[in-house]
């Protein structure tokens, strides 16, 4: 055995058993391509991605970590999700979430996406915020 060599079995290994899983339509409004990681929160991802943030509200990619799924300028895709797992609290990233994602936070969470433009983007100024996006965040301090 070498330092740092990992010795497998020979039997596959199933992920994320026994975790809630679904499947989402997700279609990439922007003019860049947009790429998102394997433990981002799914509700919280690029603004120019549209999909039913509401179906997406406590799930990540149903992907091995480390990797990732790009989306192309106007590409439609279907993705897998997989329910976080843990307490399932998400701090940062876009901050629509701060705290646990479980349904009884998805109306606040869900307000906060729509006062920041996540649910009916518009190519527009490269900051793509819409106008009095950052109250809430100003609210907050």
């Amino acid at each position: 055995m070498k330092v740092g060599e990992v010795i497998c079995g020979d039997e596959p290994i199933t992920l994320n058993t026994g975790r809630a899983t679904k499947q989402i339509r997700v279609t990439n409004k922007g003019d860049r391509p947009v790429q998102v990681g394997s433990h981002f929160h799914f509700f919280e991802v690029n603004r120019a991605l549209s999909f039913d943030r509401a179906e997406a509200f406590g799930y990540r990619l149903d992907i091995p970590s480390g990797n990732s799924v790009r989306f192309e300028p106007g590409e439609e895709k279907l993705v897998n999700l997989v329910e976080l797992g843990g307490a399932k609290r998400v701090f940062g990233l876009n901050d629509l979430t701060r705290g646990e994602a479980v349904p009884r936070n998805l109306a606040a969470s869900m307000e906060k996406a729509r006062r920041r433009g996540f649910l009916d983007y518009r190519e527009g100024p490269a900051t793509g915020f819409p106008e009095g996006w950052d109250n809430d965040i100003e609210e907050a301090r």
